[in-house]
């Protein structure tokens, strides 16, 4: 959700608004149960790299309270700005090119961010570096590779059409630089940062009205891109968003993977 330059999946465009209110159902729980287990509370100072929406802003602000902060960031600010009060300060900028906007956060956070950003390295440099010592680092990214299909049950013409989609959408991702197994390499990442205390899970949703509303969200958005180049037809296209919402389908998301660590 970071970048400008080519970047697939444009904040700015309708259906981006439908994708982070899939992503809020389908990922928010894991992501709060996460920063439950870190201890978050009152004053607690907060960076959340890539913000999108406002779900993840608001639950932090409600949990470090007025004596707390929360910095939200994106390279578009339009979808999180409603949440720009008090604790929490909304800012233009750009993770993998940019220095980070303070120093000394208890904690910092990025969900769905990294896996798209060019200069990942520099990205997640920035974020350890911006940690006060014994602060908590909470990355959380996507790996298509390692679960490609939108049906892993793909019985009939309709789930071979959706898994054929899929195909052409992460090859539309990979061509804009798009790093589709980054997930997995997290865990290493954080130790090699120098992060104390690495640990990780997955999260694979499988069926869900959520995942739904992804996948049509998602198809609608990238749709003329995928016409242009070749990967789809209109008609096709058309017949899966009718075949989505003939709810007959059970659709999966790629795996979210959870890596966490401490600073030393």
């Amino acid at each position: 959700m970071m970048r400008t330059d080519g970047y697939l999946l444009d904040n700015r465009q309708t259906e981006a608004g439908e994708r982070f209110d899939a992503f809020a159902s389908l990922f928010d729980p894991t992501t709060f149960r996460h920063l439950e287990g870190f201890g978050i509370g009152p004053g607690w100072r907060c960076w959340e790299v890539g913000a999108g929406g406002t779900s993840v802003v608001s639950w932090l602000a409600k949990k470090v309270g007025p004596t707390g902060r929360v910095v939200a960031t994106d390279i578009d600010t339009s979808r999180v700005a409603p949440a720009a009060r008090p604790p929490v300060e909304v800012r233009v900028h750009d993770v993998g090119a940019e220095e980070p906007p303070g120093e000394g956060f208890d904690l910092v956070h990025a969900r769905l961010v990294l896996v798209h950003v060019p200069d990942r390295e520099r990205a997640l440099r920035s974020m350890v570096e911006s940690l006060r010592p014994g602060g908590r680092l909470l990355i959380e990214d996507a790996d298509p590779a390692l679960q490609p299909l939108t049906c892993p049950d793909e019985h009939g013409p309709a789930e071979q059409l959706a898994n054929r989609l899929r195909t052409g959408f992460r090859r539309l991702l990979a061509d804009r630089g798009a790093d589709l197994s980054y997930g997995r390499r997290l865990p290493r990442l954080l130790r090699e940062a120098g992060l104390r205390r690495v640990a990780a899970d997955a999260y694979f949703p499988l069926t869900s009205p959520a995942c739904a509303a992804l996948e049509s969200a998602t198809i609608r958005q990238v749709r003329t891109d995928l016409v242009t180049a070749g990967l789809a037809t209109d008609e096709e296209i058309d017949r899966h968003l009718a075949n989505v919402e003939a709810g007959g389908m059970d659709l999966a998301t790629a795996p979210m993977i959870s890596a966490w660590g401490r600073k030393g």
